[in-house]
């Protein structure tokens, strides 16, 4: 069982160093929704007014965004838009079906600036909820419909929108590689970094600024931290044999990485400028795939030392100050463990008949629930607020990405046409 083990991980780390997608560069992303459920808010998403003078539908961007969301049905699906001034009449808006409702404006400030004003009413309770007056060139609509989108989630739901967050994957093109950047919708792709070589594994810092990640640009794998506003970027560790699988810690000042300079892949820490190098586990067997809890005390990784992979957590000053706790027990093969941010839910991977799937576990309870009844899942990722897990699978013999909420009612699939897509990770939230 260890010799499988060992040759499952240099599966993975020759798999991953070949992985890719070849995509044009002005392709986008195609969403396909399914199993929403019946029970869902409807609202009136409105036409804004004098939209037309926009390169960009904001309207359609907050539309498309609350769909996604799985909560919200859109109950106005046309070009009538509503004035934004007054008081709207209630009874009609609720005889119409809409328990709540959005209306709009944009003015133009000037050649390339917009003025876009949107409000929110609670038809159900005849209350307005207030709204939002965004100022925003030309390029950034996007960004202005997903903030809006953000705010109608917070005001009638209570939690924090994802939609101003971003992913990050990377692509293949012919023989060469880009690190590259989009918004949560997977659209708006902007490239990070290209190479002839391999990029594996991202991974982003807690202020959302940078991402770190695994390149063969020297032909080994390097682990780089890449400012994006800048693109200038540090070579974190080049240590002999691998150096991969980096994951940061929550105050953003630590990385976990796993190297095998001593021999066998094990657990190290580092500081974010690349100095303070420390191991953390001491075994004799294979230990990979780090990722700090929530708060930090603690790491959860991947390790072959009971046999076959499975996960475990030990403190985040090594496994020497208190030794390793195994966490999965209902699978016999798992790896991939991802926290979320609250703490409360692992998700991984396992492998059920040689199907790999994705699974969430209740760390309160040890309840494992499998999220998804597909064969080829892999890099799961949550989103900032804990509410769905992002993953790259197989849908017609093509990698795509796809999004599952926690309960595993709501579920995504983000494809770009004859195209491949791996390795997600999705970003936090900016504030």
């Amino acid at each position: 069982m260890l010799q499988l083990a060992k040759q499952y991980f240099s599966f993975v780390a020759v798999a991953l160093s070949l992985i890719g997608l070849a995509i044009p560069a002005t392709a986008q992303m195609n969403i396909e929704i399914t199993g929403v459920g019946q029970s869902l808010y409807p609202i009136a998403v409105m036409r804004f007014k004098d939209e037309n003078k926009l390169p960009t539908s904001v309207t359609e961007i907050i539309r498309q965004d609350l769909a996604r969301s799985g909560y919200f049905k859109n109950t106005e699906n046309g070009n009538a838009s509503e004035s934004d001034e007054g008081t709207p009449n209630y009874k009609s808006w609720a005889a119409r079906g809409a328990d709540a409702l959005v209306v709009g404006s944009v003015v133009q400030k000037g050649s390339d600036q917009f003025e876009i004003q949107y409000k929110l009413f609670d038809v159900r309770k005849s209350l307005s909820l207030g709204g939002l007056n965004i100022n925003s060139s030309a390029d950034n609509l996007r960004a202005a419909g997903h903030k809006i989108a953000d705010d109608i989630i917070f005001k009638l739901l209570g939690e924090r929108g994802i939609f101003s967050t971003r992913l990050s994957y990377v692509i293949k093109e012919g023989r060469r590689y880009r690190l590259v950047i989009s918004d949560a919708d997977g659209q708006n792709i902007r490239n990070a970094m290209n190479s002839g070589e391999p990029i594996i594994s991202p991974s982003w810092s807690p202020d959302g600024k940078k991402v770190a990640y695994v390149s063969f640009e020297d032909r080994k794998p390097v682990i780089y931290v890449h400012e994006l506003a800048t693109g200038r970027r540090i070579p974190l560790s080049n240590q002999k044999g691998n150096n991969s699988a980096p994951a940061w810690s929550p105050d953003g000042k630590k990385l976990a990485i796993s190297l095998s300079k001593d021999g066998n892949t094990q657990i190290y820490s580092i500081n974010a400028d690349g100095s303070g190098l420390q191991r953390l586990t001491q075994g004799r067997t294979i230990d990979t795939e780090p990722q700090y809890s929530a708060d930090g005390r603690s790491i959860y990784f991947t390790s072959d030392r009971g046999g076959n992979p499975q996960i475990y957590r030990m403190s985040a000053d090594g496994e020497q100050v208190e030794g390793a706790k195994r966490i999965t027990f209902k699978q016999g093969f798992v790896t991939s463990p991802r926290i979320s941010p609250d703490g409360k839910y692992l998700a991984y991977i396992a492998n059920i008949g040689g199907a790999f799937r994705l699974y969430i576990l209740n760390l309160a309870t040890g309840d494992a629930q499998a999220l998804t009844d597909s064969s080829s899942d892999e890099s799961p990722s949550f989103a900032a607020n804990g509410r769905y897990v992002l993953y790259s699978t197989k849908v017609g013999g093509k990698r795509v990405l796809a999004a599952v909420s926690v309960d595993g009612n709501s579920k995504q699939v983000l494809s770009i046409p004859g195209s491949d897509v791996r390795q997600p990770s999705w970003g936090p939230f900016m504030d």
